[in-house]
């Protein structure tokens, strides 16, 4: 067990992570906390840890979401401090609008500075996460009456890299309309008669599976902090398809409408249907962008946080009005939606794109000094 993986948060985006890793490599074991009362883990996760995982000569990197104070375990736990420590960032604290500010607030942002200093490698999920995290140590220091500590983003700088967050995709293309599934397949290289490549998925059992989770996460994060936008939420379109099983013949539009409160919901039919130009689109905001993109969704984000760098700018919005005015657009005319290709990319975010930097990050020798 040469892997050390710690969470202190174990749900929602942390544990999708953290049970990949566990699963796609070799020689690791994983200790985590129930994904509830946040700012308590962020305070006291590393003195629980500190005392829960047994001593070991056989870890060699020690890996954590930046939930966990990792100067706090070091200290109390001097033979984890001697190993390679990665520290992964899902969001940072230094970004988070807050409705009052609080000496309180200070501290989270404070705690991840601090581990900052003491890991050996920063890894964010986005350049944006990076750069509004290493841009904002310096005016977030400020808040200190005095004796300020100087130049912490050019020491923490040289550590950090951007490793996207890894999503092993399912194969959805059996529920996609056609032409949508020809385009996935086009962009995904999928080989044979639909199916994804074995390198780029577990077997569709246990992928539907997955997917069926990410459906139900999507109506709930399980990142609570002090403030709201993450930088990975989205507003996205998707087209509307038949929803709900109908126990009824009777196809007319009115006697759809009064049974639709009646029918039983089936996830797999958001991803296809009839192509009926009568139906209205149907408007989600997913936590999950990464997947809604993949499954056929049409993203309309805004012109800010990291949805520059993902989308091309035909899919951002700068205003308010903007925003009402291209949805007043997509209700009018709901084929556009529909027959539209995206022209953007989700490949970068796969596993399958992703795990050699995993692997290289995470199987790596630790320093001969330590």
């Amino acid at each position: 067990m040469s892997l050390l993986i710690i969470e202190a948060f174990y749900g929602g985006s942390h544990k999708q992570l953290v049970d990949l890793l566990q699963e796609e490599l070799e020689d690791c074991v994983l200790y985590t906390l129930p994904a509830k009362k946040w700012h308590w883990r962020a305070r006291t996760a590393a003195l629980y840890f500190s005392q829960n995982i047994p001593i070991s000569e056989q870890y060699r990197i020690l890996f954590a979401s930046s939930v966990l104070n990792l100067t706090e375990l070091a200290a109390l736990r001097p033979d984890l401090g001697k190993l390679k420590k990665i520290l992964y960032f899902h969001e940072n604290q230094l970004v988070y609008p807050v409705k009052k500010c609080q000496e309180r607030d200070f501290q989270y942002g404070y705690n991840q500075i601090l581990s900052c200093l003491v890991a050996d490698v920063v890894v964010f999920n986005s350049v944006f996460n990076m750069e509004s995290f290493l841009t904002s140590i310096g005016k977030f220091m400020k808040l200190i009456p005095d004796h300020r500590p100087k130049d912490l983003e050019g020491i923490i700088r040289p550590k950090c890299q951007v490793i996207y967050f890894p999503i092993r995709f399912p194969d959805v293309s059996r529920f996609m309309p056609k032409h949508k599934t020809a385009h996935l397949q086009k962009i995904l290289s999928l080989k044979g008669n639909g199916g994804i490549a074995p390198s780029m998925a577990l077997p569709f059992q246990q992928e539907q599976k997955g997917s069926e989770n990410l459906l139900k996460n999507s109506n709930s994060e399980s990142e609570p902090c002090n403030a709201v936008p993450r930088e990975n939420l989205g507003s996205s379109l998707t087209q509307e398809s038949d929803w709900r099983t109908c126990n009824s013949s009777d196809n007319s539009s009115s006697h759809h409408r009064e049974n639709t409160q009646n029918r039983t919901f089936n996830p797999c039919d958001i991803l296809g249907g009839i192509d009926d130009p009568q139906r209205p689109l149907h408007i989600v905001w997913p936590h999950r962008w990464l997947e809604a993109v993949y499954c056929g969704c049409y993203p309309l984000c805004p012109k800010d946080l990291v949805y520059p760098e993902i989308f091309p700018a035909e899919y951002l919005y700068s205003t308010p009005e903007q925003l009402s005015k291209r949805l007043q657009n997509f209700c009018k005319r709901p084929d556009i939606i529909r027959k539209h290709l995206y022209k953007g990319e989700t490949t970068p975010f796969s596993w399958a794109a992703l795990h050699g930097k995993f692997r290289s990050l995470l199987t790596t020798e630790p320093r001969e000094d330590l």
